[in-house]
């Protein structure tokens, strides 16, 4: 069954937004397990402007399911991640001044590069995974450099499933399916929500997990938290493909 794993950078967001400690970025993670999420996610940029690399440090010694940390290789998080060893490192080719993550890697041009750094961190016995577009050329050469796993950026799904869903996830069926067959894990996230999770997970073949935060947050303050998490569950409890 496709896992869920609660991103929780819009906790940090709002926290930073007024300063203190309000809300508490760690007994939000600890409530998103206890209400059942499998894995916290945290995406610490250079500029900490949401999670920062103290909160990456406090949530190791607190996350008691998979903790999977993301964001752009460059030496700063390098050198985090690898102090911290989390079970899982999702490397993201974000440009320093975007609001968001808006893309996947060409895994072609940046071979050499993304196969020095997945192999930094195999060597720290860190599970990794690429951030990439349904794009089975990519995809091809995301195995190549050794990568565990891919993550598949969804957002195109997201904006196209309310008008065919079908077309929507298309792409990523087959997406999925050249990563199977190469033998790679396949992870999915990016504006995934309670609207179009399900029918995500039920169409594309062997999704492992999906790393959510953005909707999540905005849907648990109509919803609240507990609620929200236990929604998504529901929507992810059909077995994989």
């Amino acid at each position: 069954m496709t896992k869920l794993s609660v991103n929780i950078n819009k906790i940090a967001t709002l926290r930073n937004a007024r300063g203190g400690n309000l809300p508490n970025v760690l007994a939000a993670a600890a409530d998103c397990e206890r209400f059942g999420a499998q894995g916290i996610t945290v995406h610490p940029r250079p500029d900490e402007r949401h999670i920062r690399y103290q909160d990456a440090r406090d949530l190791k010694e607190i996350v008691t399911t998979e903790y999977n940390i993301e964001g752009n290789p460059v030496d700063s998080f390098n050198e985090l991640v690898a102090k911290l060893l989390p079970h899982q490192v999702t490397l993201v080719p974000d440009a320093h001044d975007v609001i968001t993550s808006n893309a996947g890697w060409n895994t072609q041009k940046n071979l050499r590069f993304l196969s020095q750094t997945v192999d930094f961190f195999h060597r720290t016995g860190i599970r990794c995974s690429l951030f990439v577009d349904p794009d089975p050329e990519m995809i091809r050469f995301a195995a190549d450099t050794g990568t565990d796993r891919i993550e598949l950026y969804t957002e195109a799904y997201a904006h196209q499933f309310p008008v065919d869903r079908k077309k929507a996830v298309t792409p990523y069926v087959h997406a999925a399916e050249t990563a199977l067959q190469l033998g790679l894990g396949v992870n999915a996230g990016h504006d995934l929500n309670l609207e179009n999770v399900g029918y995500f997970a039920r169409s594309v073949p062997g999704v492992l997990e999906v790393s959510i935060g953005h909707a999540l947050i905005c849907e648990a303050i109509w919803l609240g938290l507990e609620n929200t998490i236990r929604l998504y569950l529901r929507e992810l409890a059909t077995p994989n493909l």
